[in-house]
């Protein structure tokens, strides 16, 4: 096991499957010359040169559409968007051709590719740089959606998705690629759609993915301390979601208190109640809660901001809601 950035077990990543398979290309803005804007890609044009490290031009319609077409036609591109915010630009060729080529073409076309890019609030960058996408994305057939917590998560899904023969989009937190964490030495992949039982526990389940991992689990911490045992699962993909990894701990629990970033209505955590409550409601000894950002756009100031966000008090708070220890 070794230490590394978020960033650079991204790099890791991209960099060993294109050494695997020279059908991998990276394109996207500023991912050569400049290095990726937030260094994702450091160094990965002076090793594969300009060919399958790509610059382009601020047209993510027109660079999606490139990738698309390059999947149809047998290599694996890796799109980058600076953030998932601009994919809105993109996203008839994301949903219309990506997701769907395959069944359209009655499987005589694939597009195993990879949109990958930061995504979710990163501070005070306001009402259109701030927002989550993965339920969107996750609503779609044909896409699979990746939203990984932490470095040694962050390597082995992306090359799981690179390898995918489906289009998958893998989403970041951009306030994490500078977070480290432990990743194993050498090869290893982890299978998409297989949830992380983080921690075991009895009294609650908290399902959480993404950048809210790190506000769940200091949540369970303190939880810990005051007596409440709770379960803590990293879902690491939104679609599929591995409900029967969910299923079972609240058959154990009793208890659920779900946790995301994005905005309440048609949410992940909706679609995790809806199942839950459908198959194992005789196992629930309370009501499900969410906890979820405001449903509002998000504001500028930085008072607003940590308002908006799911918090560790909020957290907590739904727990104890919940909890019969309460």
């Amino acid at each position: 096991m070794r230490e590394v950035q978020f960033r650079e077990a991204l790099r890791e990543a991209m960099q060993e499957e294109m050494r695997r398979d020279e059908k991998v290309f990276l394109l996207g803005e500023e991912v050569a010359e400049y290095n990726g804007a937030y260094k994702v890609s450091q160094g990965m044009l002076d090793e594969f040169g300009p060919k399958r490290i790509i610059d382009t031009p601020i047209a993510e319609l027109g660079f999606a559409g490139i990738a698309v077409g390059a999947a149809m036609n047998g290599l694996r591109p890796i799109c980058e968007f600076m953030t998932f915010n601009f994919s809105l630009v993109a996203i008839d060729q994301v949903i219309n051709a990506a997701a769907k080529i395959n069944s359209m073409s009655n499987g005589q076309y694939l597009a195993p590719m990879v949109f990958r890019g930061p995504t979710g609030s990163a501070g005070q960058l306001a009402q259109q740089h701030s927002q989550n996408f993965e339920n969107w994305y996750a609503n779609t057939p044909g896409l699979k959606v990746v939203v990984p917590s932490n470095p040694a998560d962050a390597k082995g899904l992306l090359k799981s998705a690179i390898r995918d023969e489906n289009p998958v989009i893998f989403m970041e937190s951009e306030q994490m690629y500078g977070f480290k964490g432990m990743i194993p030495d050498g090869e290893y992949t982890i299978p998409i759609g297989v949830a992380d039982v983080v921690k075991e526990g009895k009294d609650v389940t908290i399902v959480s993915f993404g950048k809210m991992m790190l506000r769940a689990q200091k949540a369970v911490e303190e939880l810990t301390a005051e007596g409440i045992d709770a379960e803590l699962i990293d879902l690491r993909t939104v679609r599929p979601i591995d409900y029967d990894t969910v299923i079972r701990s609240v058959q154990k629990t009793n208890r659920l208190v779900i946790v995301e970033e994005a905005w309440p209505l048609a949410s992940i955590s909706s679609e995790i109640s809806h199942m839950v409550q459908r198959r194992a409601f005789d196992y629930l000894d309370a009501p499900i809660h969410r906890v979820t950002s405001h449903d509002t756009s998000l504001p500028y100031a930085p008072t607003f901001v940590e308002e908006y966000l799911p918090s560790v008090e909020r957290i907590v708070k739904a727990v104890k809601a919940v909890s019969y220890k309460n």
